[in-house]
């Protein structure tokens, strides 16, 4: 019977000591303050083939959203909100760049990245690499992307990928992601307390 208290006990000191290091490493990527502040970095072809990377960009805040052309709700929601916030900052748009980075590069190469992304913004920059790239992009942001079968999308398949926006600061720091659903004025009022 002791030896089942043990276990037990060592199972919650266990499950305690994951949760502490899941907590530790979530300031870590957090908080631009800890030693190992979390700084994600890009560096992918816009759609004239020139490579523009997240070092081009210091000195100014990055909306950053990953997606791809052929997306039926989540892109096309998220970038009318970022369009909508790059149209209410006024002359503060200058400090701010809003990338889109494509999570399904060929195709959105071959359909255009740059007719895709001007139709909401003007100011809104796509970029789509190569497998390689696109996934060296995506880990260092570290988000999720794959391929998934579905006879009812264009060419018969989707992208699954990670939802969120995220806000980059002049430094190169991440500073927060806001959700999918997220409404252009919450965005607004977070970037205008940071400009």
């Amino acid at each position: 019977m002791r030896l089942r208290y043990l276990q037990i006990g060592l199972w919650i000191a266990a499950i305690a000591a994951m949760a502490a290091f899941g907590t530790a490493r979530w300031a870590d990527r957090t908080d631009p303050g800890t030693e190992q502040a979390f700084r994600p970095v890009f560096a992918l072809p816009d759609g004239a083939g020139r490579v523009r990377s997240s070092e081009e960009f210091r000195g100014r805040f990055m909306l950053v959203f990953f997606g791809f052309t052929t997306c039926p709700d989540i892109c096309p929601t998220t970038l009318s909100e970022v369009a909508q916030v790059m149209d209410d900052l006024g002359a503060d748009a200058a400090q701010v760049q809003p990338i889109f980075i494509s999570v399904d590069p060929e195709r959105d190469r071959r359909l255009g990245i740059d007719a895709f992304t001007q139709a909401f913004h003007p100011a809104i920059l796509g970029v789509a690499g190569d497998e390689a790239t696109t996934r060296a992009a995506a880990d260092s942001f570290k988000i999720f992307y794959e391929r998934e079968a579905d006879a009812k999308a264009p060419d018969g398949y989707a992208m699954a990928h990670s939802p969120a926006l995220y806000l980059i600061g002049p430094d190169g720091d991440w500073l927060r992601q806001f959700p999918f659903g997220t409404p252009a004025a919450e965005i607004l009022a977070d970037l205008k307390a940071r400009l």
